[in-house]
């Protein structure tokens, strides 16, 4: 936000502040004060597109929507609804050394990279290990670059052109933010602790964290596209993906927390058929958690931390839980019961 403030300032354009933000009067707001370019963060379109349809919602003057964290289903739903507005969806960290905008349009992309920009901003996608968490290195002891359509850790060179001043007072935070000795002798990368899709277009996908991205039966899963999948049934406002730890298993088992629409209900059918037709089967939560209201950071992000944490018991979480049974080929709900089978291993995931 300090950011776009002071591009305001710089340019001498208006800059509409509220003290707090209200998806129900955003498009008033817009419309009172002429605004013709507004910022974006986390889910924020999301809760505008959530927000019950009213008359003249693109009776604005509303061009250009500039952020981060829209979604694909999203973004789709925010143009049809709300007007020819081009969404610049963009990528960076305000201490990193490497940035990307999508100027193009291109749905759930965040930018194009081509060999001019490289020459500028020389930044590679390589392999990565999940269950060690650390980049995959060959027997030489040099990282990897992933094929183009593959998930890859992105990092970026440091050089004079294209420094890294690390953070004030923390050199071990900084250090950690630094892969050496990547593909030469002596070369230096910023870690930006993001994994990203590069399409044979030289187009740019976020993939996920590396935080939130976990394994579960020897490949890895992708929050975001679990999540994409299960917004589309009609009934589901917002989808939550994680994973929990399974005594006697290894990697984690996924589970989504999940916001329903309001007069709505949980389709436990609907929800096993669209998981099973769109995702694999190592990829398709096997826990499910119905909450009444989406816990989010500051900048509009989902929080994990303490969901990861609860896990998935009955005994101590009084949200509805519901476990995806394979021997009967449906969600059924996490009773007590259930849930001892699968400490015990008596119930196979």
């Amino acid at each position: 936000m300090l950011n776009f403030l002071l591009c305001c300032f710089h340019k001498g354009a208006t800059c509409v502040l509220k003290k707090k933000f209200s998806a129900s009067q955003f498009w008033s707001d817009c419309k009172k004060y002429d605004v013709t370019v507004i910022q974006y963060i986390g889910e924020l379109c999301r809760y505008l597109c959530n927000q019950p349809v009213k008359e003249g919602e693109k009776n604005h003057k509303v061009r250009l929507a500039v952020g981060n964290g829209v979604r694909n289903d999203i973004w789709r739903e925010f143009l049809d609804r709300f007007g020819a507005i081009k969404i610049c969806e963009f990528y960076g960290a305000t201490e990193g050394n490497i940035c990307f905008m999508n100027h193009t349009g291109k749905i759930g992309s965040v930018g194009r990279t081509n060999f001019f920009y490289k020459l500028f901003f020389p930044f590679d996608l390589i392999k990565y290990d999940f269950e060690k968490d650390e980049p995959i290195r060959n027997k030489q002891g040099w990282c990897e670059k992933v094929k183009k359509g593959e998930a890859g850790l992105l990092i970026s060179k440091v050089n004079a052109k294209n420094p890294f001043f690390g953070y004030a007072g923390n050199k071990r935070h900084t250090e950690k933010k630094l892969l050496c000795e990547v593909f030469k002798k002596g070369d230096v990368y910023f870690n930006t602790g993001d994994l990203m899709v590069q399409d044979h277009e030289n187009f740019l996908y976020f993939w996920d964290r590396i935080g939130d991205t976990f394994r579960w039966k020897g490949e890895n899963v992708a929050t975001t596209e679990v999540s994409d999948v299960i917004v589309m049934l009609d009934f589901i406002q917002e989808a939550n993906v994680y994973g929990v730890s399974v005594p006697d298993h290894e990697g984690k088992a996924g589970m989504a927390s999940l916001i329903l629409k309001q007069n709505t209900s949980l389709d436990l059918e609907q929800m096993y058929k669209q998981v099973v037709t769109y995702l694999p089967s190592y990829a398709c939560p096997l826990f499910l958690r119905v909450q009444e209201k989406m816990e989010v950071t500051g900048t509009f992000k989902q929080q994990k931390v303490r969901l990861v944490d609860e896990g998935f018991n009955p005994s101590t979480i009084t949200d509805p839980l519901y476990f995806l049974d394979n021997s009967k080929k449906a969600y059924v709900l996490l009773s007590r019961e259930v849930h001892e089978m699968i400490l015990s291993g008596k119930m196979k995931l």
